[in-house]
């Protein structure tokens, strides 16, 4: 079963608390920065394959097909992000999503609420 785009930005939450929480960035982590965390597709702006991540004030939009950043940063984030959506079991699953909001025409779409 495929995950959410809300799944998928808890396991981006946990994966920068994670690679952040070494013994010489205790000092520095602030996990509570990410509680606000999330990813969108946006359809309607751009009908070509794309995840959009927030966190907080920040937003960065990457292509699903080559990786890269179309436009946007999260600062020091950055680097974090981008080795997480390298993975290929993450990729799978924003191609997943980007299917199923692509058939919706970009409305969103609740397993529990069906369109």
């Amino acid at each position: 079963m495929a995950k959410t785009l809300n799944e998928l930005a808890d396991d981006l939450k946990a994966f920068l608390i994670e690679i952040q929480s070494d013994a010489h960035n205790k000092g520095n982590l602030r996990p509570e920065r990410y509680n606000n965390l999330s990813l969108k597709i946006n359809i309607p702006s751009n009908p070509e394959p794309h995840v959009i991540i927030i966190i907080g004030m920040s937003e960065v939009e990457y292509d699903i097909k080559t990786l890269e950043k179309n436009n946007g940063s999260l600062g020091p984030d950055d680097r974090y992000v981008a080795r997480w959506i390298a993975n290929p079991n993450v990729i799978a699953a924003i191609n997943s999503c980007w299917k199923v909001a692509k058939e919706n025409r970009g409305r969103a779409y609740d397993k529990q609420t069906k369109l």
